[in-house]
């Protein structure tokens, strides 16, 4: 009797550990999508970390064990488990010829040999980590488990994504052979094809690049066991238009460098502000402020230092109508808040996505390519307000617009979404 084995996949640029809620979304979503395909897969996440562990991923009534094959990113190169130790291993492997003897190295590793195990690998590098334009340092920690996975010989997905763009000579380069050699690109995007088509040019072989929606459509909203909005569900009404407002730390502090890193035309912090005044100008509104980024006062991305900083401002102001979402809460508590709000606003790409499919209308407030690329792949460009080329009173006008139009624009998202849901599950059917 033919027994089959259960397949053995292994994510990169994944992971649960991560104050992120986006990149929560890509690990949880793509994990949902293998185990609709592969019920009974072994998942592994190669990812980076001082210690090996084991997450507990609960899908319906399911608890799957996903554990971390921790590799280092480190100057310590005496760690057997840094990375650049594993790509000398795996590049001297090629001038072994006795197979007998590749093996043996392989089988003495523990890297390489969950490596040489695996039936599919597969990179989502953090949705839009596989470029340059956030420094070489980021670049490198997505791309070199990639080129570990290729020089040992194992086929690469890139799973569904923002591709590039790569800026400089050194990432065009690494870049290229990545893509050239990855077995099936996918991107997120449809304008994404067409760049890659363009960037690769003739050596790439069409069948290889793909769409997919983004995996973090998939992704399932779940209530946190210690929700925390203060007074909200007292407050609210049968009349209340709840309007939830995700506000990014890191574009509220001028990016890594403090110093307008993404180009805005616009002052963020001036915005937000104007905004709340603008929503609460609104009849029965009352104003959600989520962060899809947690972290402390050191931490420059934390959307939730930002957004309990500007309640605690405006609270009294605003009082029974501005609450805050308190707490840390992981990827699929943190959308079921989103859940709970009749229109969205957000800077954060995936508390969007949160939004949008649950049919909820969100505008997003874009600072790179990949927003309107995304909302696009479903119709909804015209809900992004990008202030890299637009005005604060332009952006006003397409929120202001968006929330008049929100009950026709959710018709629309029930007609979309499903399909879209559907497309993303069978991701690994492909």
């Amino acid at each position: 009797m033919h027994i089959l084995k259960n397949k053995k996949i292994i994510l990169l640029g994944a992971t649960f550990s991560t104050s992120n809620m986006g990149v929560g979304a890509l690990t949880a979503g793509t994990i949902k999508c293998i185990l609709h395909r592969f019920p009974g897969a072994e998942i592994f996440l190669l990812d980076y970390g001082k210690e090996k562990q084991i997450y507990d991923f609960q899908l319906d009534n399911r608890v799957v064990p996903i554990q971390l094959l921790n590799m280092r990113f480190s100057k310590k190169i005496y760690l057997k488990n840094n990375i650049a130790v594993l790509l000398f291993l795996a590049l001297a492997l090629k001038l072994i010829p006795s197979q007998k003897i590749r093996n043996s190295i392989i089988s003495r590793n523990f890297y390489l040999r969950h490596i040489a195990e695996s039936d599919i690998v597969a990179s989502i590098a953090g949705g839009d980590s596989f470029s340059d334009i956030y420094g070489l340092s980021r670049f490198f920690y997505v791309t070199l488990p990639q080129l570990l996975v290729l020089f040992m010989g194992k086929q690469l997905v890139l799973l569904p994504q923002t591709l590039g763009p790569f800026k400089g000579r050194l990432a065009r380069v690494i870049a290229k052979y990545i893509l050239n050699r990855a077995d099936v690109v996918y991107s997120r995007e449809y304008t994404g094809i067409e760049e890659i088509r363009k960037f690769l040019g003739r050596r790439l072989k069409t069948s290889r690049v793909r769409f997919c929606y983004d995996v973090g459509f998939a992704l399932d909203p779940v209530k946190p066991e210690n929700l925390n909005l203060g007074a909200f569900f007292e407050k609210r009404t049968n009349d209340s238009c709840v309007v939830g407002l995700n506000i990014s730390g890191l574009l509220f502090v001028g990016g890594y460098t403090k110093n307008n890193m993404f180009g805005l035309k616009i002052d963020y912090r001036e915005l937000i502000y104007t905004l709340i005044d603008r929503l609460m100008q609104k009849k029965n509104v009352m104003v959600i402020l989520v962060p899809h980024v947690f972290g402390s006062p050191e931490h420059i991305e934390s959307d939730s230092v930002v957004c309990a900083k500007i309640h605690d401002e405006l609270k009294t102001k605003y009082k029974d109508r501005l609450f805050g979402a308190r707490g840390y809460y992981n990827q699929n508590g943190i959308k079921y808040i989103i859940g709970l709000c009749d229109f969205f606003i957000g800077s954060r790409m995936h508390a969007c996505i949160a939004a949008l499919s649950q049919n909820i209308p969100a505008v997003a407030i874009a600072y790179s390519k990949k927003f309107f690329g995304v909302l696009q792949t479903i119709g909804a460009e015209s809900l992004v307000a990008d202030p890299r080329i637009m005005d604060k009173e332009s952006i006003l006008t397409v929120i202001d617009e968006a929330y008049e139009n929100r009950d026709s624009l959710k018709e629309k998202l029930q007609q979309t979404i499903p399909q879209v849901k559907k497309t993303v599950l069978n991701l690994f059917s492909k």
